[in-house]
């Protein structure tokens, strides 16, 4: 749900953000038993919420209802993947991953290191 937030943040679903996405869930052992299937829902389910007012805060108690929190540092670092792997992070795409930081609680400087690993994986 983090990842296409960030990558839906700009409007703008980049093909690169998208093959990210798809490489995470199909490479990543965190997502072992994920039925590749529920990406389009959860896409449809993160653009609803987008049109919302109150969509964000909901976003969040989604993720803090169905992420466990052992594995928030691993949604905002593949988040931050997301953001990077295109080359170009956009205001909207700073903002949403500054609101993950603050709503998962990752410590500064944690994200420090995870937006500075990001970053370091998709320099051209």
């Amino acid at each position: 749900m983090l990842m296409i937030a960030v990558s839906a943040s700009d409007e703008d679903m980049r093909t690169a953000e998208l093959v990210q996405i798809e490489s995470a869930i199909n490479m990543l052992p965190v997502f072992a038993d994920y039925d590749i299937d529920r990406v389009k829902v959860v896409a449809q389910v993160v653009f609803d919420l987008f049109e919302q007012v109150d969509g964000l805060d909901a976003l969040f108690g989604l993720v803090r209802e169905n992420l466990p929190e052992r594995l928030f540092e691993t949604g905002y670092a593949l988040a931050c993947e997301v953001a990077a792997s295109d080359g170009k992070l956009a205001p909207s795409e700073l903002r949403i991953l500054q609101e993950i930081r603050y709503e998962l609680d990752i410590d500064r400087l944690h994200a420090a290191a995870i937006e500075r690993g990001a970053r370091a994986r998709f320099m051209t």
